[in-house]
């Protein structure tokens, strides 16, 4: 697979077939991944894989979280900017409204959209979820190298024929992810 086609074919996938991926593939595609382009070559993010009982226990420290929480904790970096402006809200707006036509879950049915949303905080059964995390005391031009890691990883899963979802919604856990991964 040429790059080309990992960018077309990469989506967000939201079913995960349960098999577990090794630890050398999972560190073999990280470490190809560094070679993502950061400035000064400051590599700027840190990340955090977590499977089995680690995975589990991120699950179950979300779980009461959210449910004291449900339109997440309180943070000073929203997911989206505050009245967020055209044409970004109508892209936002469309992609949902789409996703959830695809899954036959009408507007109205606001218990059924919210059980489905529910399934990013099971990593929709992924077998390794990867945390990205960058020091606050960095700069635009650094979030910007983060970005080209996440894009990275990406296209390297597709590769591998390993599919993807990045999951802004983890965001709304900012504070009792820091706690848990004892993030400074």
């Amino acid at each position: 697979m040429d790059v080309s086609q990992a960018v077309a074919q990469r989506i967000s996938t939201r079913a995960f077939k349960p098999d577990a991926l090794s630890e050398a593939d999972i560190r073999e595609w990280l470490n190809q991944a560094q070679r993502a382009p950061s400035g000064g070559n400051t590599q700027p993010w840190r990340t955090i894989v977590v499977t089995g009982d680690a995975k589990d226990a991120v699950i179950r420290m979300a779980a009461p979280v959210l449910a004291a929480n449900p339109k997440g904790q309180p943070t000073d970096r929203p997911i989206y900017p505050k009245d967020l402006w055209e044409p970004h809200e109508a892209r936002r707006r469309k992609v949902g409204e789409m996703m959830y036509e695809t899954l036959g879950i009408p507007r109205e049915d606001r218990a059924a959209r919210i059980a489905w949303f529910a399934n990013n905080f099971r990593f929709f059964d992924a077998p390794v979820a990867t945390f990205i995390v960058i020091d606050e005391r960095m700069g635009h031009g650094q979030w910007g190298h983060t970005g080209m890691y996440l894009q990275t990883l990406a296209l390297l899963a597709e590769e591998r024929g390993w599919g993807t979802c990045m999951q802004e919604c983890w965001g709304m856990l900012r504070p009792a992810l820091k706690d848990h991964f004892k993030l400074a």
